[in-house]
């Protein structure tokens, strides 16, 4: 039979308060995300990790101190792999988990995947919208890595594959309606923010977030009134908007209650356990902005699950470069993605 060897990608979280400081120095050392030289970034990174870990830990305290997107991609996995199993019983198909800064590293699952002696390999980012800092960070980090047997296919992103959006769609609808269908809520997609800078150097991240919420909006026309903000923002350069903070404040404004839809994100982490849980719900609450409702990540929805199972198989098809699942194509300008038109 051949074998077949699937690699998941995610950034990872630490698994216990001792981890919360290493798990930021990794952070902030990548160079996709502090672009300075090496003999700058590595000190730099070690200050800032000093700096934030007492609040992060306090983050982490919340979720019972560790991260919860291992266990997470873990159930992502298996699901994965009997979807798979499925489909092709001819391959002897295993799936893999990668992270990028914390356990499994890439050096510990490229050695996992070399002994398994794949025939083919399928390297599939937990990140449907590409970004240098992260598709690109992981799947550089993994040809560092990786020096085992197999031809390599890698998805680079696939924010408008029709069962994510689906998925999506599905967990807004289902928390509208357990909410008692209310008239007077604005729907949010939030997602992680990124510099200015980062995408003015032709990084296509808010445009594929833009296309996955317009898609995932106009399976919800019982929810007209939607934008898309971003969360997590941090240091002194400016970053795209509007924040999360800012949409919230906004829709309190306009008389409006929110529904928030973590729509860059397959799992549960911190940013959804954390800031869209207890943040922003407190912010809404102290503006008396209600009702604040909160949509969860898909995690093994069904049609996410079908979606991989499609984009790990159609890889198979194609040669090492990566490239997308699914029909979105970025405008020329957003030349950092594989995808790119033209």
């Amino acid at each position: 039979m051949t074998k077949l060897a699937v690699v998941l990608f995610n950034l990872g979280g630490p698994d216990g308060p001792e981890a919360v400081k290493p798990f930021l120095t990794n952070l902030f050392s990548d160079p996709a995300i502090i672009t300075l030289p090496a003999i700058v970034r590595l000190p730099l990174a070690r200050i800032i990790a000093s700096g934030r870990e007492e609040t992060a830990k306090a983050n982490y305290a919340i979720m019972g101190g560790a991260s919860p997107l291992l266990p997470e991609t873990q159930r992502q996995a298996d699901a994965l792999l009997a979807a798979l199993s499925a489909a092709r019983p001819d391959l002897e198909t295993r799936v893999f988990i990668s992270m990028r800064y914390w356990k499994p590293f890439a050096d510990q699952t490229a050695r996992e995947v070399a002994e398994f002696a794949p025939d083919e390999l399928v390297l599939l980012p937990l990140y449907p919208q590409f970004s240098t800092t992260t598709t690109a960070s992981s799947l550089k980090d993994w040809a560092r890595a990786y020096r085992g047997p197999g031809a390599s296919h890698a998805v680079c992103c696939y924010p408008t594959a029709p069962g994510l959006i689906e998925a999506h769609a599905r967990s807004i609808s289902q928390t509208w309606l357990k909410a008692g269908r209310p008239d007077n809520v604005r729907l949010l997609f939030s997602a992680h923010g990124l510099p200015e800078k980062v995408i003015a150097g032709g990084d296509p991240y808010q445009a594929q977030v833009e296309a996955t919420a317009q898609a995932v909006a106009a399976l919800l026309p019982e929810l007209p009134d939607w934008s898309v903000c971003y969360q997590s923002r941090v240091g002194r350069l400016k970053w795209i908007g509007p924040s999360t903070d800012d949409a919230v404040r906004q829709a309190a404004a306009d008389g409006k209650g929110v529904l928030i839809s973590p729509i860059a994100f397959v799992s549960e982490h911190v940013e959804t356990l954390v800031e869209l849980d207890h943040e922003y719900a407190e912010l809404a609450k102290s503006l008396n902005c209600a009702p604040y409702l909160r949509a969860p990540t898909p995690t093994v929805d069904g049609a996410l699950i079908d979606a991989l199972a499609a984009a790990t198989l159609e890889a198979l098809d194609r040669g090492a470069a990566p490239a997308p699942f699914g029909t979105w194509r970025c405008p020329s300008a957003y030349g950092k993605c594989a995808c790119k038109q033209g």
